[in-house]
């Protein structure tokens, strides 16, 4: 019985070994194993040895780097808006001289200057008469209603501004409403002196300034103001004084 078990296992190692040498392609990297179970052969391949790569514990030092051009973008800073003050002219005034009523300027557009309106000494004396008067009330608050009840009040509305300046031009009697004023005088634009009204608001042109208390640097009514600016006039009712 013994003798059987040693020549059955000296058997399976004999074919192993033949086995192992029929395998294609085995080599030091190939490790075959062989099992038997039930009589049946089975072979258990792992995969090829891969060597590591060498390394060192120095320090690498780096190799000169290929320049590189590399665009960016940088920013420019934005300029702030500084706040207007005044109404000035860029210009120095032309001959600008105070007669004995207020001041004036040569020609036949009247000049402003630190919120002072200068009349054009070609204008007739009404408008000049118009426009020194409005300087006297051009730092006053806007007040709803104000200017009606009296030319002479502490505060001015829109339509109270305007009837201000034609009471003083000798061509309103009364403070007129904006929708009076719609119906004020002669139709269309004058030569000195033009009214634009509509229900709600009313400003007038003279002598080439606009008066308004409505100051589109702040959005709002701040009372009554000179401005070298114009505005749109779009659904207004253009009227002027007879012969201005």
């Amino acid at each position: 019985m013994f003798a059987r078990v040693l020549l059955k296992s000296a058997l399976v190692l004999t074919a192993a070994f033949f086995l192992a040498a029929s395998i294609p392609g085995a080599s030091a990297d190939v490790l075959v194993r062989h099992r038997i179970y039930r009589g049946r052969i089975v072979r258990h391949l792992r995969a090829p040895y891969t060597p590591l790569q060498p390394f060192t514990l120095d320090a690498v030092r780096p190799t000169e780097a290929t320049r590189m051009n590399v665009a960016y973008y940088a920013p420019h800073p934005i300029p702030r808006a500084s706040q207007v003050e005044q109404d000035e002219e860029s210009s120095p005034a032309p001959e600008v001289r105070t007669s004995g009523s207020g001041p004036t300027v040569a020609g036949n557009r009247a000049l402003l200057r630190n919120g002072v309106a200068y009349a054009p000494s070609n204008a007739p004396e009404r408008v000049k008469s118009a426009i020194w008067a409005v300087n006297t009330i051009r730092t006053k608050p806007y007040h709803w209603g104000g200017g009606h009840g009296s030319f002479s009040d502490s505060g001015y509305d829109c339509s109270g501004t305007v009837s201000f300046a034609l009471h003083h031009a000798g061509a309103l009697n009364q403070p007129l409403p904006s929708s009076d004023l719609t119906r004020f005088g002669e139709r269309g634009r004058g030569r000195w002196i033009t009214v634009y009204a509509r229900n709600g608001h009313t400003f007038a042109t003279i002598a080439g300034l606009r008066l308004d208390t409505t100051d589109f640097r702040y959005g709002s009514d701040v009372g009554p103001r000179w401005h070298n600016d114009g505005r749109d006039t779009w659904g207004f009712e253009a009227r002027h004084p007879a012969g201005l």
